[in-house]
């Protein structure tokens, strides 16, 4: 007798897999709150491989093939696939308002209310959702 296993067990590999694909920048450009969200919905058939700006044609041609659906070019109108970057803040321009530290999706930028701040390069993804929310305009974004 087949015992049914619910569902995220029995696409854990295949999430797993997608998963490792994707850039990793938790962005949300996908329309997902992150990478694994994005990932569980196309393993589950609900979204498609073209929805991921970082990944560029090259991760919809990956993700493509590891699903076995054609391939697609990814949706320019999400945003642009861009090389890889990390926000830098100008730290004398900075007033400490807190608002990067709360846009990060993972914790990137270190600080205190009414300190200047500084973004952990090595955690940084580039996502660039720290960006809007200053109020003074002091995060730049670098190449890596």
């Amino acid at each position: 007798m087949l015992c049914a296993l619910p569902m995220s067990r029995l696409t854990t590999p295949l999430v797993e897999r997608l998963d490792r694909l994707l850039p990793q920048t938790q962005c949300g450009q996908c329309g997902f709150d992150g990478c694994r969200p994005y990932a569980e919905a196309m393993a589950r058939g609900e979204a498609g491989v073209e929805r991921c700006p970082p990944g560029g044609d090259a991760g919809a041609r990956q993700l493509a093939q590891v699903l076995g659906v054609a391939a697609r070019p990814f949706d320019r109108g999400r945003g642009e696939h861009k090389p890889a970057q990390v926000a830098v803040i100008v730290e004398e321009d900075c007033i400490g308002c807190t608002k990067c530290i709360q846009a990060c999706p993972v914790d990137a930028i270190i600080g205190g209310a009414k300190y200047m701040h500084t973004v952990l390069s090595d955690l940084c993804t580039g996502c660039e959702l720290c960006i809007p929310p200053c109020p003074v305009d002091c995060i730049d974004l670098k190449p890596v």
